[in-house]
């Protein structure tokens, strides 16, 4: 098994349940040096995609899963990691118990474009559903978005 670093919408505990039944979550901590960003609007259907980008002067609120091999294959279909959209790399979290070297999806396009409405919504859903600290999920509901006109 192996420990991953889960960002988007896979915080959601239900929902990683349900993607990689077999895998369950460890803790929850934060990518320091790394910003929560969006990237790829021309490979979204109603927007840009979720995704990290390294910046010193930031963090992002994670939920560490210890991923079986069969979940992790589950997992990087749903990521579209098996056609490339989005790549795995690893990364330092810092929880209360101190740091691990984990792996997590970083979208393999460029940085720039909006979000819709509705992906905001579903990651701070998400984020609060992780135990994200109140003001991290207020800053989300609070990015910049586009309404797809659902």
């Amino acid at each position: 098994m192996t420990l991953y670093a889960a960002y988007g919408t896979n915080l959601d505990p239900a929902r990683m349940s349900e993607r990689c039944p077999h895998s369950p979550l460890q803790t929850t901590g934060w990518l320091e040096g790394w910003r929560l960003t969006f990237g790829g609007e021309e490979h979204g259907w109603d927007g840009a995609l979720t995704t990290i980008v390294q910046d010193p002067f930031e963090q992002v609120f994670v939920a560490v899963y210890d991923v079986t091999p069969e979940d992790e294959t589950a997992l990087d279909g749903w990521e579209a990691a098996d056609t490339g959209l989005y790549r795995k790399t690893k990364v330092r979290v810092s929880t209360l118990t101190g740091e691990s070297v984990v792996w997590a999806y970083v979208l393999d396009a460029y940085e720039g474009g909006l979000p819709s409405a509705y992906n905001i919504g579903v990651l701070a859903d998400a984020a609060e559903a992780a135990g994200a600290p109140d003001d991290y999920v207020v800053a989300l509901r609070a990015r910049a978005c586009r309404s797809t006109g659902l």
